[in-house]
């Protein structure tokens, strides 16, 4: 496989997030696997519901880098075609993605497994802060 055309797609972005469209940065035709992970806002979470939607702050050339990082692991670990992966910030609200995490590759179980690599150190290790909010309150959650 030519090395030149894989390719790493990191988005930090207000504007809400497409994993369809994700999804196609992905595709390639050596590719026999393509995963995608979305993470949405939910109504609820531990010892809260109600919640109405999130609020995510991040300094984006910081989260790209960390993301950057991720990815460049990921590839050492599973032979990837494309990954690309993207995040918000400001409000989003209950049911709409906060992140996606999209991958190719010849083979499903590396496809798999690299997308849950990706996001669950993502979680870990990007600057990326949430405020959950529900009627009469907010709060800041811990995370990386």
């Amino acid at each position: 496989m030519d090395e030149t055309r894989l390719r790493t797609k990191l988005l930090i972005s207000a504007d809400p997030l497409d994993p369809a469209a994700l999804a196609n940065e992905v595709a390639s035709p050596e590719s026999g696997a393509t995963v995608v992970f979305a993470g949405t806002a939910r109504d609820h979470s531990p010892g809260k519901t109600g919640v109405t939607h999130l609020e995510y702050e991040a300094y984006p050339d910081q989260v790209e880098a960390k993301i950057a990082e991720l990815v460049d692991d990921a590839r050492g670990r599973w032979p990837l075609l494309n990954v690309a992966v993207a995040h918000r910030t400001g409000r989003v609200d209950v049911g709409e993605p906060s992140v996606v995490v999209a991958v190719s590759s010849a083979h499903r179980g590396d496809a798999f497994d690299s997308a849950r690599f990706i996001i669950d150190e993502l979680k870990k290790r990007a600057p990326i802060w949430k405020k959950e909010h529900w009627p009469g309150g907010a709060e800041w959650v811990e995370g990386a």
